[in-house]
């Protein structure tokens, strides 16, 4: 994700001190050990001395040294181990507690950014933290088809409302389940209140617990950036980095298209959007109340073209469960 200087900075702070804290906590529970039981500290400043020692015999050319010292540390270990267990301490009590095991709080891996970096970089620039409290009522263990009705059919398809929701779910498991193997993107249409933007809040919180990037975005806040970017009156960096990860996040959330103000400006911007992620193979998830002919007669047949033949189309009916909720 392209980041101002100072976002950056910002970034590389938090993961500073969440190093830090790790630390203390190692430290302090270091001490609280040492404390109960002698022998791990006896046995820490025995690995310390050891691993000096043969750190000189290697430098002098000493072939066996390292070998020693690996099957001496797996022996020290296993003292530790012991002792920690009669104390009552899990195995695992004095390792840092990560909130990233890939990278271990440190944002990279290798040379390469972490999957938890990514993901903060467009949590920092969109201020998105509110759809993660969102994704916690909103996503698949919460899903009930309740509200879906077995008996309602779809004239043009002869699915019941229920039925149609089983096929949507299912849909949306297998594009999870694909995600990183198939190219494919979701567009879901239908009347208010059917469940499209909870099914969307669903495969977001699935792909962001499996360290993908995630950008959500309403209509609106889509086309707002896209001005902002286009007409700004002079260079920003938050601007241009805002504007460049709509291109490169693995999935970009476009919700409620058509309740923005739809002019020259926003098809244009919208046509380009869908283009650059199908040419870039980076997958989109688009909800709309429009019908189909709607979005072909607004957006253009150009932009409908592109929808019609890279996206998995799902309509959804029913009654809105917003309303039937209310009426429990």
């Amino acid at each position: 994700m392209p980041l101002s200087n100072s976002q950056y900075d910002t970034i590389i702070r938090e993961y500073n001190a969440k190093q830090i804290k790790n630390q203390h906590m190692v430290d302090d529970r270091l001490k609280e050990v040492y404390d109960k039981d002698a022998r791990l500290q006896e046995i820490d400043d025995a690995i310390s001395s050891f691993s000096l020692l043969q750190a000189r015999k290697l430098l002098n050319g000493d072939t066996k040294a390292l070998i020693e010292l690996r099957h001496r540390l797996v022996e020290y270990n296993r003292q530790r181990q012991v002792i920690l267990k009669e104390l009552g301490y899990s195995e695992k009590y004095l390792e840092p507690s990560y909130e990233c095991a890939d990278c271990k709080d440190t944002g990279y891996i290798g040379n390469e950014r972490c999957h938890c970096f990514k993901q903060r970089a467009i949590d920092l620039v969109y201020t998105q933290s509110n759809i993660r409290s969102i994704l916690k009522d909103e996503n698949f263990e919460t899903f009930t088809y309740d509200y879906y009705s077995g008996k309602d059919s779809n004239p043009a398809t002869g699915l019941t409302s229920l039925e149609t929701m089983q096929n949507a779910v299912s849909d949306c498991r297998k594009f999870i389940r694909e995600f990183d193997l198939v190219f494919s993107n979701l567009f879901f249409y239908g009347d208010t209140g059917v469940g499209k933007t909870f099914l969307s809040n669903c495969v977001a919180k699935e792909l962001l617990d499996t360290g993908h990037s995630v950008i959500y975005f309403t209509a609106f806040q889509l086309f707002e950036i896209f001005e902002r970017n286009t007409f700004r009156q002079a260079a920003n960096e938050d601007i241009i980095s805002a504007h460049q990860n709509i291109f490169d996040c693995d999935l970009l959330i476009i919700d409620d298209l058509g309740t923005e103000m739809p002019n020259s400006f926003t098809i244009s911007k919208l046509f380009l959007c869908l283009n650059e992620r199908i040419l870039r193979r980076k997958s989109t998830i688009i909800s709309t109340n429009l019908t189909i002919n709607q979005v072909a007669e607004i957006y253009s047949e150009r932009t409908f073209s592109r929808i019609s033949s890279s996206y998995v189309m799902l309509k959804l009916f029913g009654d809105d469960i917003r309303i039937l909720k209310k009426l429990r």
